[in-house]
């Protein structure tokens, strides 16, 4: 594989502003959540507004809408996980500080290795199995699962983190299945087809999952309400950009540097919700996104 091209100053910045809405997405969303929204409705919502700016995006640029039957077989397996995986990791940002609860989603490439090794036989790189054991020590130095840096002990501390963190981990799983599938699976369809397709499917099964608990939950307060646009606007915004500046300016979407929304969001969370963390908690934070980083920027 060719070295990567080096990165226009253009281009970084850009990157940056993608990873500060990916994350800024999730400090919206708690707030939404924090003001009468439930995960289902937010992630309909935000779901349903995403795929019809994409499928603006697909009419425009007028990509073929031709599916092999491939993609016609593994698509709704892979809109469900990333469905799952929404619903999950909203269920983490409601219940521990949105900073954390990305961290702990961030461990998604070792799940990725994972599947790939137990679905495609194809076992995990050497430079996965170093990074393993680093990032699982970032996040628990992240987490302070020993709850010494709160002060709580660890019995109080899990009681506190073990839900968001349960949900964080199963949506990692979930996304960490959806990139082996969509590479080995769906990697020839084109990227824009691809997400309005899995956006639209994921805001369906949301909406369903709404109206199946009595209908959609909306905000019971101002906050809640600019929550809930700007989470939608964010998250909508950074896909747009992703699915069409970013090509011209010789970018593809999941640059390892995107990988810094979990500080991004630590620092949105610190400004806008008081969500502290402690030094050591932070140097666990650096570590993981840090590691996750040199796994993406490798040579292969």
């Amino acid at each position: 594989m060719a070295p990567a091209q080096a990165l226009s100053p253009r281009a970084f910045v850009m990157l940056l502003l993608l990873a500060c809405m990916f994350g800024g997405n999730h400090v919206a969303a708690r707030f939404a959540l924090d003001h009468g929204m439930d995960v289902a409705s937010a992630v309909a919502v935000r779901s349903l507004a995403t795929a019809t700016v994409v499928a603006v995006i697909v009419g425009l640029y007028r990509v073929p809408l031709a599916l092999t039957p491939r993609h016609r077989k593994m698509m709704p397996l892979i809109a469900l996980l990333v469905g799952v995986q929404s619903l999950c990791l909203y269920s983490a940002v409601a219940r521990i500080p949105v900073g954390l609860a990305l961290l702990a989603f961030n461990t998604y490439p070792l799940w990725t290795a994972a599947a790939v090794w137990a679905i495609y036989g194809h076992p995990p790189e050497r430079a996965v199995l170093i990074a393993m054991p680093v990032i699982l020590l970032g996040l628990a130095l992240a987490l302070d699962v020993s709850g010494a840096a709160s002060g709580l002990g660890l019995q109080a501390q899990w009681l506190r983190i073990g839900g968001g963190v349960g949900f964080a981990l199963v949506a990692a799983a979930c996304f960490g299945l959806v990139l082996a599938l969509t590479q080995h699976e769906v990697a020839d369809l084109d990227g824009r087809l691809r997400t309005a397709l899995t956006m639209g499917i994921v805001g369906v099964l949301a909406l369903l999952a709404s109206l199946a608990q009595g209908g959609l939950h909306w905000p019971d307060a101002a906050a809640g309400w600019w929550g809930l646009a700007l989470l939608t606007l964010l998250y909508g915004t950074a896909f747009t950009i992703m699915f069409t500046l970013l090509p011209k300016l010789g970018v593809v979407g999941n640059s390892p540097i995107l990988n810094v929304e979990p500080v991004a969001a630590l620092a949105l969370a610190w400004l806008l919700l008081g969500q502290s963390v402690s030094m050591v908690q932070m140097l666990g934070a650096l570590l993981v996104v840090g590691t996750v980083m040199v796994l993406g920027l490798r040579r292969r």
